[in-house]
């Protein structure tokens, strides 16, 4: 995944997993040169370093001891400035080529307080190494004899990097999205009915912290409480017409306004025609936003039909369980909504993904076309 979540914040991919293997492999070799016919040991710095240490380990090729001490530094997503003692420190490092195995470092100061406390026992050389580094936080002295890749002085998690105790087991290493509040992410979910859109929005939802703004569901409530908008939109809808524009648009405007404050919306269902894209950007240029993307979710025909006879079954919908008013639908939406995709497409906001398989199959790639806007 190019992003993930980890309790409440979202993190973006940051390292794969390949490069991190190609960086440790790296750092071993060079270990393994200057260890060989050596006394060393490798000590490792719990909890972050566990994965990074095992495939370390595994990768160099002579002998040498590895032990694992513990000591505290950080706390939620910035470093608490405060050092513990060491604790599991058993073996005599007396005359050893000690080198510490640490999975990031920042400012060093946890670097220092560990170089202070092996040198009490005599240790022959001292020798750091570290998977990540971080030169703009480091405000040490102390040369790092081993980094594997440096970055900027971002919070990460994953290979063992942790975010209050989370996201160590995670493969990859991902960096914290810095979210600026201004900043709001619209999507337009398209696609045929059947499509999965209302099962991908309400996932969407939750990945992007997102309003999910669902005209079919708008209008069936209206249905439900048989309101005037409502009665005339169900009469439409059975005939497998699509609700006029001035109806839909007036209710879309609505909630754009009740709902300022909001990280961004998703679209489903709305626009349907070139006129209501139109209107839409319309709407949002008033707010001072803009629509980044149109995501259409490609199905075939053919299982469009399947997948809206099941749902009919389960819903008791008179237009679902009717192959004559799904194929009109069908035929409507092809020959009414096209415009609406050429109409993105000039914007350079459109993108189409396969929409058949897996539901959590098609949810990843959406998730990937968004991270890549």
């Amino acid at each position: 995944m190019k992003r993930v979540k980890v309790l409440d914040k979202e993190f973006e991919l940051c390292i794969p997993s390949a490069q991190i293997q190609e960086a440790v492999e790296k750092m071993a070799k060079k270990i393994e040169k200057d260890i060989i016919g050596k006394d060393a040991i490798l000590l490792v710095i719990l909890n972050g370093s566990f994965m990074f240490a095992a495939d370390l380990y595994r990768k160099i090729f002579v002998d040498c001891q590895i032990s694992f001490v513990k000591l505290a530094s950080y706390s939620g997503t910035k470093s608490s400035g405060e050092v513990k003692s060491l604790i599991g420190l058993n073996e005599n490092l007396k005359g050893k080529t000690v080198i510490i195995v640490e999975d990031i470092v920042d400012t060093g100061i946890t670097i220092d307080n560990i170089i202070k406390q092996l040198k009490k026992q005599e240790p022959a050389d001292i020798k750091i190494a570290t998977f990540l580094f971080k030169p703009d936080a480091y405000v040490m002295h102390y040369k790092l004899d081993y980094v594997g890749i440096e970055i900027p002085n971002d919070f990460v998690v994953g290979y063992g990097l942790d975010y209050d105790g989370y996201g160590r087991n995670l493969d990859d290493i991902y960096t914290l999205i810095q979210k600026k509040k201004t900043e709001k992410l619209n999507v337009v979910l398209f696609g045929p009915p059947g499509a999965g859109k209302g099962t991908q929005a309400k996932s969407l939802l939750t990945e992007y912290d997102l309003l999910h703004i669902s005209t079919g569901d708008i209008l069936r409530m209206e249905i439900a409480d048989e309101t005037a908008l409502g009665i005339e939109a169900k009469k439409v809808i059975e005939n497998g017409q699509l609700v006029p524009d001035n109806i839909v648009i007036g209710m879309i405007g609505a909630l754009l306004e009740k709902n300022t404050d909001a990280n961004g919306f998703i679209f489903d269902g709305f626009p349907r025609t070139r006129v209501q894209a139109e209107a839409l950007d319309k709407l949002m240029e008033e707010m001072g936003w803009n629509i980044n993307i149109l995501i259409t979710l490609d199905v075939p025909d053919n299982e469009v039909v399947k997948r809206i006879l099941i749902r009919g079954k389960n819903s008791g919908r008179a237009d679902d369980q009717n192959i004559d008013v799904i194929e009109n639908r069908l035929k409507v939406y092809h020959e009414i909504t096209s415009p609406v995709i050429e109409y993105y497409k000039a914007q350079k906001k459109y993108r189409s993904i396969n929409g058949t398989g897996a539901v959590d199959e098609v949810f990843e790639r959406i998730c990937d076309v968004i991270d890549e806007y």
